[in-house]
């Protein structure tokens, strides 16, 4: 019995995960086919944008970044990054992403994401997302 229960809860974890990872990459697919609606559909309405400056922290409002996006053809915007752990605890998610990013196909920064994902209506969407950005010391991210 106990055995079937703990299968139950890692499989269960398991899919909360998969969903967690397919919002998140879903904002990458998003900026990568210029689809300002699929990144936005990854969004809380509420969501909270900052990237951490050599100033301090920079704000950024969704509408913004969704307006820069359009700005751009597919495949000109492509960032690759690499999930190594989801946590969860009922409908709060975090996760921590190293990436590169690549800019018409050339190399532009590296850095780190972290998400705060919430899960809302049975969805999970991003609420907030702070980055850093930097042009050296990047690991290469396959």
């Amino acid at each position: 019995m106990a055995t079937v229960l703990f299968g139950s809860l890692c499989f269960g974890q398991q899919n909360e995960n998969q969903e967690v990872e397919k919002t998140i990459r879903n904002l990458f697919l998003g900026m990568k086919n210029a689809d300002t609606e699929l990144v936005k559909s990854t969004f809380s309405d509420t969501a909270i944008l900052q990237t951490i400056t050599k100033n301090g922290l920079k704000n950024e409002e969704l509408k913004d970044f969704l307006g820069s996006i359009s700005k751009y053809s597919k495949n000109d915007l492509d960032e690759r990054i690499v999930i190594d752990v989801i946590r969860t605890d009922g409908d709060l998610a975090s996760v921590f992403t190293p990436y590169e990013f690549f800019f018409k196909g050339k190399f532009s920064h590296c850095g780190a994401n972290s998400f705060q994902l919430v899960k809302q209506n049975g969805e999970w969407k991003i609420q907030y997302l702070i980055d850093t950005r930097r042009k050296d010391n990047c690991k290469e991210i396959k």
